[in-house]
């Protein structure tokens, strides 16, 4: 794909040139953070558990690598702010059923797709673990666990793969972090959201200076390639000062990546955020203000703007990527990984496989019953059509590049872009007269003001949001 994006070049940019406080509030409106098109308030119950085994048999000798995702939904406390499925509960031995039902699954995929010990079948390059806290497991259970799922697929060396999960710090010792690489993952997500007290206490996740930087400076002297650590703008008692003060100890760390969330408080969706005090949050001003001085402040620090809420150093894979246009994007975020089959593993998880979006059963009982009974516990998806597969690769270009080359998709696709897209183009030429987006005869590059506003250019070309098929049940986009 053409270079477009050389002559705006992410690791020039300074907050000066991302922030744009009245184009922020113009533009500050809900929209979807686009890890899948179409996005899940599409998916029914239409596709099911036929549909996917169907598909899973189709591309077991499909020559591209794949992607596995673990889902663990057990915490043993709530976090106010967490919108994630998740289980909460202090009784451990709870995971010992669920284990249980995930070797089952990971056996009906596997054997499904043909896979056994002589043949294992496509090369998993990907894997992720996220929740939930999948460190509520046992170090003996995260043993089993990986075991299973290298007995059943064929993993690439450790030199070639992205193995990531997400731990609390709180629920990690350096024992734990050891085993985790001893297993094979080499990247780490860890959340931390705010050191202040204050805050820490209003949101229930009280987590120490100490106890975080222990587990960041175990998981260094393991190996682990990529360390991301997770803040939370938005937050009840936040301000500029007290965010600050996190900051600078986030930066003094020196994480490969952090990723800086936008909390968008929705109590009617999500029940333990009716614990949060609304009159506690900061101010919308307050918190662009929030948000425009971590921009500043990380940027000062080296860190590079990826988009959306992310930042990474400049050698580091994902800054490599997308300076090679190479960039993907995916439910766990961006990655550097091709665009490839992800298979979902677990209650609640989304897969993509074939071409169609797969979603396991939400509730612990409906996915326990269809496990049991030798079934795929799928309730839900989405089969692309072609004009589906044109829009996600338009979108996900959008998120990585923050450009399009018409003339690549007029090529891939057999279609004239200006002609195919004149809604979407039209409703640009606003964004371009603020100064977000500039329009060219053969492209479309964002400007360094509309990298933070990068899901409103792109929801231009969501045609389910054009017909309003999609429900608005998404975050603002600040």
């Amino acid at each position: 794909m053409t270079d477009l994006t050389s002559d705006t070049g992410a690791s020039r940019l300074g907050g000066a040139d991302l922030f744009n406080l009245e184009l922020i509030r113009k533009y500050d409106k809900a929209g979807p953070r686009y890890t899948s098109y179409p996005t899940a308030p599409m998916f029914h119950e239409g596709v099911g558990a036929d549909e996917y085994a169907r598909t899973l048999a189709r591309v077991a000798d499909d020559p591209a690598p794949l992607s596995l995702y673990v889902h663990i939904p057990f915490c043993n406390t709530v976090c106010y702010y967490c919108g994630c499925n998740k289980i909460v509960t202090r009784q451990y031995e709870r995971a010992i059923p669920y284990l249980d039902l995930l070797c089952q699954e990971i056996d009906l995929v596997a054997d499904t797709m043909g896979y056994h010990e002589q043949h294992q079948g496509r090369k998993v390059t990907q894997l992720h673990f996220g929740g939930g806290t999948p460190t509520f497991l046992n170090d003996d259970q995260i043993r089993m666990l990986m075991h299973k799922l290298k007995q059943r697929f064929n993993f690439a060396p450790d030199d070639e793969g992205e193995f990531s999960i997400e731990i609390d710090p709180r629920e990690c010792n350096e024992q734990t972090v050891a085993v985790l690489r001893e297993v094979g993952f080499n990247r780490m997500s860890m959340g931390v959201q705010d050191f202040d007290p204050i805050v820490q206490k209003a949101v229930n996740r009280i987590q120490s200076r100490e106890e975080t930087l222990r587990v960041l400076n175990e998981a260094r002297e393991q190996g682990f390639q990529s360390i991301n650590i997770d803040l939370m703008y938005g937050l009840p008692h936040q301000t500029v000062e007290t965010f600050d003060r996190t900051l600078d100890i986030i930066i003094d760390f020196s994480p490969d990546r952090i990723a800086l969330f936008n909390y968008a408080h929705l109590p009617h969706m999500f029940m333990p955020q009716r614990r949060i005090d609304e009159g506690d949050l900061p101010s919308a001003q307050e918190k662009l203000n929030i948000l425009e001085h971590s921009i500043n402040k990380l940027l000062e620090a080296g860190y590079v703007f990826i988009g959306m809420d992310h930042f990474a150093k400049p050698d580091d894979e994902l800054t490599i990527a997308q300076q090679q246009g190479k960039l993907y994007r995916n439910f766990q975020g961006y990655s550097t990984m091709a665009d490839c089959d992800l298979i979902g593993l677990g209650v609640t998880s989304i897969g993509y496989v074939g071409g169609a979006f797969f979603q396991n059963q939400k509730d612990m009982a409906a996915y326990t019953e269809a496990v049991e009974a030798g079934n795929f516990p799928v309730f839900r998806g989405y089969v692309l059509s072609a004009e589906d597969h044109l829009r996600r690769h338009v979108i996900m270009r959008l998120m990585c590049d923050f450009a399009l080359d018409f003339g690549w998709f007029e090529q891939r696709f057999d279609i004239s872009f200006r002609e195919h897209f004149a809604d979407a183009l039209q409703d640009l030429e606003e964004f371009a007269a603020d100064g977000l987006v500039e329009l060219q005869d053969d492209a479309l590059r964002v400007l360094p003001a509309g990298r933070l506003l990068i899901r409103n250019i792109a929801m231009a070309f969501d045609e389910y949001l054009r017909k309003k098929k999609a429900e608005s049940s998404f975050s603002k986009v600040i």
